[in-house]
């Protein structure tokens, strides 16, 4: 990651990050497969892996994965939780310094945290570690902002108490500008739904789970959860919303 700021603004949000960040849908390892050749035996390299989420989805579809992560919390978590699997390890590293071996990587995956990395040192390190014909699999939950009541709602919450969300909220880029990124490498791209269906003390986690949520003692706090407890009576479904994503995979070399 490519601040201080960054590598460190969830370092008080780990249980919550733990708990109620979403997964990524597993058909995205098929497609890696089918469309990609990606096989079981292909090391990856996880960069800014966070607590794990995107480890563990690698390790489900037997991979050996290294977990890149510069934040020590996080990386404690995503040790705790996946240390016990012999095919998991984790190291203290950013996007522009991994620590990793020249080519020692198949396969560079990155989920969620690409747009904290600064893209020219990261397309150099990735470059770097990959093994010729290794290739990087940049993906993102991507939050739908309309379609329901509660999708909207839930938007224009963020917009009137989140701390800093419109500087940091869905600053992913689009194709044009991983194609731009990955250049001559540039393999495809594919989009995947996806959801998590939460009762209110999972929608508050996934909601204090977030940079930009203020926290308890923040002005703002106690005026957003009264606020979030209003929209899910309002849109909650035999106890749950449903809390929708897009989520969009990048893939190619990094020549």
């Amino acid at each position: 990651m490519n601040d201080l700021r960054s590598t460190e603004r969830f370092s008080d949000r780990v249980a919550d990050y733990v708990r109620y960040r979403p997964t990524y849908p597993t058909v995205m390892i098929d497609w890696l497969r089918t469309a990609h050749g990606v096989t079981p035996d292909w090391r990856v390299a996880d960069v800014g892996a966070g607590t794990g989420i995107s480890s563990k989805m690698f390790l489900d579809a037997g991979h050996h994965v290294i977990a890149v992560e510069p934040n020590a919390a996080m990386r404690a978590a995503a040790v705790e939780w996946l240390g016990n699997n012999s095919k998991f390890q984790a190291v203290d590293g950013k996007a522009d310094a991994t620590t990793l071996d020249d080519g020692s990587i198949d396969l560079i995956s990155v989920a969620q945290a690409f747009h904290w990395f600064d893209p020219e040192n990261a397309h150099r390190e990735f470059h770097r570690i990959l093994r010729p014909g290794g290739l990087a699999a940049i993906y993102w939950n991507s939050r739908r902002l309309t379609g329901t009541p509660f999708l909207e709602g839930y938007e224009a919450l963020l917009q009137t108490y989140g701390t800093d969300y419109t500087s940091v909220s869905e600053r992913y880029g689009d194709e044009p500008r991983m194609r731009d990124w990955f250049g001559k490498g540039w393999r495809g791209t594919a989009s995947f739904d996806h959801r998590q269906l939460l009762d209110f003390d999972a929608l508050r986690g996934r909601l204090m789970s977030s940079s930009y949520a203020p926290q308890i003692g923040h002005p703002k706090h106690e005026p957003m959860i009264e606020a979030l407890h209003k929209l899910f009576d309002a849109c909650a479904v035999e106890g749950r919303v449903s809390f929708d994503y897009d989520t969009r995979v990048y893939v190619g070399e990094v020549l």
